[in-house]
């Protein structure tokens, strides 16, 4: 179990503190768009997709991240239409919510409105691609995910190459951070990604699963953007809608190797997995204490409503 020395072990957001030294934070996935990876529009309308970032909050995640526009390559959107789409999302989510809330966009105008709406961290996939985001991060007081990805924003980046892969991601994220705390960006502000299946084979996901250690020990909380993806479904040989509890392994897996959030789409499950591994940890107690406790274990009962 690697347990890495953070620099800044408590991070202040906006109605939210986090101690990344004893918890493991879950971040909701919330897509606002007609052609989502994972849940192919279902939460484009406006409706939908606050009722899906309230209803992650209520089922137990920390924090929602909001995007307006998939990773994939496609035809570039306007700043002001995906403004469009994730500015009132953040407004609905903030005014019922003390969650920490994030938007996805790498487009510095788009990160300006998502603040003003309440955001409190920019997700950055494409690792300051405009670097004019991270003057936008700086000016507002607001957390920076640096991600790691090769491509210029929504284009194909076919056959990537790596001649040592963990190496050259933590240089790159080690390259980003510096580029973005001469921006004026506070070390206690900065989350690393090192981009599970962003411009990289499946073979190159699973090694970076496996060494995730080398990421978290560079200083700042690492996010594991793991649920559902393609590294998953070609690991396991399952379409996406099976690929929970393969989710629920490289999760816990990245989590033994020092990543402090997750990136999931199924919010109860990633619940149980952190609670647990968490419990394991001495982080938190068990719900309830009863087996072996007294002179007979009482009988089972399957019916029995679980404690709380």
């Amino acid at each position: 179990m690697f347990m890495p020395e953070l620099l800044e072990p408590i991070h202040e957001f906006s109605r939210q503190t986090i101690d990344f030294s004893r918890k493991i934070a879950i971040m909701a996935v919330i897509n606002r768009t007609p052609d989502s990876f994972y849940d192919a529009g279902s939460t484009f309308g406006l409706d939908e997709a606050v009722n899906a970032a309230l209803q992650a909050i209520e089922d137990g995640a920390d924090w929602v991240d909001i995007g307006g526009v998939p990773f994939s390559p496609g035809p570039e959107l306007a700043w002001q239409d995906e403004a469009e789409r994730i500015v009132p999302v953040i407004k609905a989510v903030r005014e019922r919510s003390n969650a920490i809330i994030s938007a996805d966009t790498f487009q510095p105008q788009v990160a300006q409105a998502a603040i003003e709406a309440g955001a409190d961290v920019i997700n950055d996939t494409t690792g300051l691609a405009y670097p004019e985001l991270a003057a936008v991060v700086a000016k507002n007081n607001v957390h920076l995910v640096i991600t790691h990805s090769l491509a210029k924003p929504r284009t194909i980046y076919p056959r990537p190459h790596y001649e040592d892969v963990v190496a050259e991601i933590r240089q790159y994220l080690q390259d980003k951070v510096q580029v973005a705390i001469n921006a004026g960006i506070s070390p206690s502000k900065i989350i690393v990604d090192p981009g599970h299946d962003l411009n990289k084979n499946t073979r190159h996901t699973l090694e970076i699963t496996k060494s995730f250690q080398a990421f978290a020990d560079l200083g700042f909380p690492a996010l594991a953007a793991v649920s559902n993806k393609d590294f998953i479904g070609e690991t396991l040989n399952l379409p996406k809608a099976e690929r929970t509890l393969g989710s629920m392994v490289a999760a816990t897996i990245c989590a033994m190797n020092g990543a402090r959030i997750l990136r999931m789409h199924n919010i109860p499950e990633s619940l149980q997995t952190v609670k647990f591994f968490e419990a394991t940890l001495g982080w938190r107690e068990p719900a309830y204490q009863i087996h072996n406790m007294g002179d007979v274990n009482p009988p089972a009962h399957p019916e029995r409503e679980p404690i709380k």
